[in-house]
């Protein structure tokens, strides 16, 4: 008899207690910012592991109104099993213009219920609120510096204000995007961006300023700006046998394993293959620059020296006369005295400095605002990581480390991570002209205002 009774009860108490659970579904709702633009999807995930998902609802709630969003019952499984469904993620479209609100605070409010059968069979509930701001006007633009010529392989600032604290906000020059950069100024909302001209980007290149602000909405502004155009050199390398089997060498754990291959193979890995990679570490070292301005006037270029090689010189090698590659020489090579002290060429950071495939020995300094500095075939590096410099400081010695025939320096400068031709910084007019003059000038607009 007894054992009859606990045939019947035992599967009955663990019946109710399953059917009767307790646990609350969880509700996620993924939301980068507290702000509602124009057009956006919510995403909300829902899940519960016990009774299965019942119902979720959706409000948007301002100024006394509430609009449903979503309203959705989720299938039952049957009287005695609950739900179906125990987890799915749902997209809501939110256009709050279409639903008629205005600009301002607004509450959205979400409640997901499970298949229990607790209060009187309406189940366990979540409810959860959320305050959000509508905001569907994008924000203004205002550039406040003026005479934006611009060198083809060049640099040029450009200086603007938003009328809102954005979430992203700086200059496109072409299919590249450079960042600005508040906190040089006293007024928060005005932005110094650096910019640079690829050598390979001409006079129909577009240029404006773009703002995103948090709730998403975007705003475009163009301003003047003039492109010069220049010409590239164009140089012959002749590829040695001493050459290669003095150089490859070197590189033999930075390539793929391979007897078969013949050193022009060899080579060519390198300067191809291998180029790519040390720029991508490159990039990667200039990806984070300080928001702060280090530098001041023109920079320094290693003390007498001979210019080896320019900018953007568009390299043909050459082996035994038959063309084998071509490669686009990224800096300026300086030759002096063997083992030369090298400065650093403006007050900066180091954030680099090691050997770097091609560029052997390299050091790479952060001048602020997304200028970077570049120092390589160095014999040996006399700074670490971290340490912070004045123009002049000695970071090392020249010498042929790396893919270098001889002895010098390739020195390169980096706004973000596209290069641009140091000449211009050298040059104290060019700095005045295109940089500091133009600092002073917003200064002024913006103290005015």
């Amino acid at each position: 008899m007894i054992i009859g009774s606990l045939v019947i009860i035992l599967p009955l108490a663990w019946f109710l207690s399953v059917r009767f659970e307790g646990e609350t579904p969880t509700l996620e709702l993924d939301l980068l910012t507290a702000y509602l633009g124009v057009s956006q999807d919510l995403s909300i995930a829902v899940f519960d592991k016990k009774s299965g998902l019942r119902r979720l609802w959706v409000g948007l709630l301002k100024d006394g109104r509430e609009v449903v969003l979503h309203d959705t019952a989720f299938p039952s499984a049957g009287m005695l099993k609950g739900g179906s469904l125990h987890e799915t993620l749902v997209k809501i479209p939110v256009m709050p213009v279409e639903l008629g609100f205005t600009d301002g605070e607004a509450i959205l409010r979400m409640v997901v219920h499970d298949y229990s059968w607790r209060d009187w069979w309406k189940g366990n509930k979540t409810y959860v609120e959320k305050m959000v701001v509508i905001d569907t006007r994008p924000p203004e633009i205002e550039v406040l510096s003026r005479a934006h010529n611009i060198n083809q392989g060049g640099a040029g600032l450009v200086i603007f204000r938003t009328s809102e604290s954005c979430f992203q906000s700086g200059v496109q020059v072409g299919d590249t995007f450079f960042p600005g950069h508040a906190g040089f100024f006293d007024d928060p909302l005005v932005y110094l961006t650096f910019i640079a001209l690829g050598y390979q980007q001409g006079r129909d290149t577009k240029i404006f300023v773009k703002a995103v602000d948090p709730a998403g909405n975007h705003a475009e502004s163009g301003f003047y700006y003039h492109i010069r155009r220049k010409v590239f050199r164009k140089d012959k390398i002749n590829i040695s046998d001493g050459f290669l089997n003095r150089k490859i060498p070197e590189f033999s754990s930075q390539i793929a394993p391979g007897t078969a291959k013949s050193p022009v193979e060899k080579f060519l890995e390198i300067n191809r293959g291998l180029r790519k990679t040390n720029y991508q570490a490159i990039a990667a070292a200039c990806q984070n620059s300080a928001g702060k301005m280090y530098w001041r006037d023109r920079f320094l270029r290693l003390p007498k020296s001979a210019t080896r090689a320019r900018f953007a010189d568009h390299r043909t090698y050459y082996y035994k006369g038959r063309q084998i590659d071509q490669q686009v020489h990224m800096g300026i090579d300086l030759a002096s005295v063997a083992n030369s002290p090298v400065p650093a060429a403006n007050a900066g950071v180091v954030v680099f400095g090691q050997t770097l495939g091609i560029y052997g020995k390299t050091i790479i300094l952060d001048h602020g605002f997304g200028l970077f500095s570049m120092y390589s075939h160095l014999s040996s590096i006399a700074v670490k990581i971290g340490d912070q410099l004045s123009q002049g400081d000695i970071i090392g010695r020249t010498g042929s480390t790396g893919m270098a025939g001889g002895d010098h320096l390739h020195f390169s400068l980096l706004i973000d991570q596209t290069f641009v031709n140091p000449v211009e910084w050298w040059d104290k007019k060019w700095i005045q002209n295109n940089v500091l003059s133009k600092i002073e000038w917003a200064k002024s607009i913006s103290k005015k205002e």
